[in-house]
């Protein structure tokens, strides 16, 4: 077993592009995120995740999201509110064989639906993978 402390998470925020002073929002927390993940981010930070209820302009939303939490494509425009005109919304999802696995098809298919692009992916802990979406370069030049 890898404890947080020793380097596995230590760069864990940086692959996900948070920076220090940035504000980050988290939505859909639920017993099963990694809280490991979630500490390497906060100390990144300098500061707490803001809750889902916050109403802040946010640089980065976390949107933890299972097989069984609903209608994606509705979490994704929920999530863009509060987001800045440059910010990411990483989608974080169980992998593959892990329970409440999302296939990647599914968010592939939501994330234009939701006005939104889909750029990378990226391993975030042991049990869950990210998906970094963005507002399209088009929709920024209209906005």
């Amino acid at each position: 077993m890898v404890a947080a402390g020793d380097g596995r998470y230590s760069d864990v925020a940086e692959r996900l592009g948070i920076e220090p002073g940035m504000v980050v929002q988290e939505i859909g927390w639920d017993e099963d995120v990694d809280d490991d993940v979630r500490s390497a981010i906060e100390e990144q930070i300098g500061g707490d995740l803001l809750d889902e209820d916050a109403d802040e302009v946010v640089n980065v939303v976390l949107l933890w999201w299972r097989e069984d939490d609903g209608d994606l494509v509705d979490a994704l425009v929920d999530a863009t509110g509060p987001l800045a005109e440059d910010g990411v919304i990483w989608v974080l999802t169980p992998k593959t064989g892990r329970e409440g696995h999302v296939e990647p098809s599914e968010i592939a298919e939501a994330v234009p639906t939701a006005g939104l692009s889909q750029t990378s992916n990226v391993n975030v802990g042991t049990d869950w993978s990210g998906s970094r979406l963005v507002w399209p370069k088009t929709s920024k030049s209209k906005r």
